[in-house]
């Protein structure tokens, strides 16, 4: 029975990728960030519940895979796919730019694939992991409903929201390493970086809640290429 826990658990992950899904061409882009931040909770649980349970399968692998690729492949497209909607008219650009936005969700598929055959990313990754970002991505809707720091005339601009699913789509498959959060113990020695980041990242989220989110991500790769040796 404990051998199918962790597949379940991915198994929600998919179902809140869905509703998500559903919740951004419904108009309700806020609800499906949270689904979002739901979905990669799942997914965090699952990989921590296979680790702790001892088990493993290819299934679990592949199942692993093809939620992601929901939760974190076309839903990230999806979001930037409406807000390129909101954002071409006002520039007077054509509207089938807003196309654009699932450029993510291809290079998703991309780093998903790579993950499963590189040997090399057994305990850390070499590029973006999926699920931050579409954490990123999903942070934008949030920040545009509570604009604090004047953001918004960004965020829907067309020449930010373009160049953004470039830049995302190359750092999904970059050769970039990037460190993994998997603690095998509590040592300050052995995991340092990680909790640098988690320390950071909650101070940030404390001061400045959602715009914190594209910040943390951020931190996430300049740590990683600072202090690219760990394990």
């Amino acid at each position: 029975m404990k051998r199918h826990l962790p597949n379940a658990v991915t198994c929600l992950n998919l179902f809140a990728g869905c509703l998500a899904l559903e919740q951004i061409f419904a108009g309700n882009p806020q609800a499906a960030a949270y689904l979002v931040g739901i979905a990669a909770l799942f997914d965090f649980v699952d990989g921590l519940l296979a680790r702790a349970l001892h088990v493993s399968s290819p299934i679990g692998k592949d199942l692993d895979s093809l939620a992601d690729m929901v939760s974190f492949g076309v839903v990230p497209g999806a979001f930037l796919f409406t807000l390129l909607q909101q954002a071409l008219p006002a520039a007077g650009l054509p509207a089938w730019l807003a196309y654009a936005g699932f450029i993510v969700t291809v290079f998703s598929g991309l780093r998903l694939a790579k993950f499963n055959n590189d040997t090399r990313q057994t305990t850390s990754f070499i590029g973006l992991p999926t699920p931050a970002n579409t954490l990123l991505v999903a942070s934008l809707p949030l920040i545009l409903a509570n604009d604090t720091f004047g953001l918004t005339s960004y965020i829907l601009n067309p020449w930010v929201l373009l160049p953004l699913s470039l830049l995302l789509s190359y750092l999904l498959v970059a050769e970039i390493p990037l460190f993994a959060l998997k603690f095998k113990n509590m040592s300050w020695q052995d995991n340092s970086l990680r909790f640098i980041f988690v320390l950071l990242a909650l101070g940030l989220v404390l001061l400045l809640q959602a715009t914190a989110i594209p910040l943390i991500v951020l931190l996430y790769v300049a740590l990683s290429m600072l202090k690219p040796s760990y394990s």
